[in-house]
């Protein structure tokens, strides 16, 4: 398993996810998606997975401007250029990815 943790430092659900992996032992790799932010393939990656809809967080201030763009390549360019308005915890897998917290499914990954 290649683990990625993409998070914000104060966000819950990502020390939530931390934990989870981490009491299982598994090497995971954190990145902290406000200071670090994530390439556009890794995003690529992810909106294949689980779709650029669920990535969206609609409650992060000034993220109301994404539901003004027409188009998904417009969104994925603000997405990159402010990852705060992404939901976290992002865990990646490879090809595979979750949003949020998802034990459930990690433990498939197993």
């Amino acid at each position: 398993m290649n683990i990625q943790i993409f998070g914000k430092s104060k966000c819950f659900d990502t020390k939530k996810a931390e934990r989870y992996f981490k009491e299982r032992r598994i090497k995971y790799q954190r990145v902290d998606i406000i200071a670090i932010g994530m390439s556009r393939g890794e995003l690529s990656s992810v909106k294949s997975a689980v779709g650029l809809e669920s990535m969206i967080d609609c409650d992060a201030p000034g993220a109301e401007i994404l539901t003004y763009l027409a188009y998904d390549a417009d969104r994925e360019e603000k997405l990159l250029e402010n990852p705060a308005f992404m939901k976290t915890p992002i865990v990646r897998n490879g090809k595979k990815a979750t949003i949020g917290y998802c034990p459930e499914v990690w433990k498939k990954w197993e």
